[in-house]
């Protein structure tokens, strides 16, 4: 019997795969994103890659103008980007304001999300008997659900995945290979936390009597609320006393470290090894960029930039944009997080 696949959100995959140029063109029209094809708009398009890795068959697209030279170039069938008079493409263009929202769209379109295998609740998953697991619950082999844990509907939870006593999954939630949920912890809706990574973990509460560290008690808790996204191998400390708080919408990448108490707006961004000690306040829609870290009891306002490898040890404004260690205003106006090196161009 053939394996079946669910995609990201839970449901079966539609509309996804081959498509002609003005299909796709249409499809980004009816998402709210006006576009013009200039070229054959016959041509078909089976996947999507960069400039230099595309071949027939694929669209790429042009947003950073330090790819110009590829364009001339390229093996892609077509191409998405911005009416530039100064390039000639020799093959057909998706013209619209925003390419890099329009390569979104059109990954999503032709290869969709990632599809999770269905295990339905596997034989060798354990459930404990006070447990509460919701409809369509995909357990594979190796998990762990402990007692008094509540599972909503469409959770998907990879082998390893440790659910700990009285925590909470809400909907549509995904847990990759060897995550760890611990005790009490709450996940909203449609939350995904990938391999490897530590939901409420104890963070570093000790108290000094004489030359000794006495451990404090982790009373508190986590709470990732909807629509999270945390990386790879990150760890989210359970507060000592409350919650840690991370805000709906926000996204992790990997090797992230939040300490105790601290409290995270909602659809901010962290890259990679980016490192919160205990208490910090982030307000909402806040970038804080690779290997920079956060000394413990600040607050960076709404809309600040964090650049990379600063070190920030007083508190951040609104709309700031702060480099350096330690880190310091930056003369330059904040500006829209831009794709890196390493994605796709």
């Amino acid at each position: 019997m053939p394996q079946v696949f669910t995609d990201e959100r839970g449901e079966l995959p539609v509309d996804v795969g081959e498509l002609t140029l003005s299909e796709l063109s249409g499809h980004l029209a009816s998402t709210g994103l006006p576009n013009d094809v200039r070229g054959d708009g016959a041509v078909r398009l089976c996947g999507c890659n960069t400039l230099e890795g595309a071949g027939a068959g694929d669209v790429t697209f042009l947003a950073n103008p330090k790819y110009r030279e590829l364009v001339g170039t390229t093996r892609a069938s077509a191409i998405i980007m911005k009416d530039d008079p100064s390039l000639s493409p020799r093959i057909p263009q998706l013209i619209c304001d925003d390419p890099y929202r329009a390569l979104t769209m059109a990954v999503i379109r032709i290869h969709g999300y990632r599809r999770h295998p269905q295990w339905g609740r596997h034989e060798h998953a354990y459930v404990a008997p006070t447990a509460k697991v919701g409809p369509n619950a995909n357990l594979a082999p190796g998990v762990v659900i402990c007692d008094g844990a509540t599972i909503g509907a469409n959770v998907t939870c990879y082998p390893g995945a440790f659910v700990g006593p009285g925590a909470v999954l809400g909907d549509d939630v995904t847990l990759y290979p060897s995550v760890t949920i611990y005790d009490e912890c709450r996940l909203g809706d449609r939350v995904t936390v990938h391999a490897g990574s530590v939901i409420g973990e104890d963070g570093l509460g000790y108290a000094p009597v004489g030359k000794k560290w006495v451990k404090i008690p982790q009373a508190g808790n986590v709470i990732l609320e909807d629509d999270v996204e945390i990386g790879a191998n990150c760890t989210i400390d359970r507060a000592t006393l409350g919650t840690t708080r991370i805000g709906s919408g926000t996204k992790f990448s990997n090797l992230v470290a939040v300490g105790h108490g601290c409290q995270v707006g909602a659809d901010c961004m962290f890259v990679a090894q980016v490192g919160l000690a205990g208490s910090v306040t982030v307000g909402k829609h806040v970038t804080i960029a690779g290997q920079a870290g956060v000394v413990g009891h600040l607050s960076i306002g709404d809309d600040a930039q964090v650049c990379a490898q600063a070190g920030v040890n007083s508190p951040v404004k609104a709309g700031s944009v702060v480099l350096g260690a330690p880190a310091a205003r930056s003369r330059r106006p904040a500006v829209a997080t831009r794709p890196s090196r390493s994605s796709p161009r």
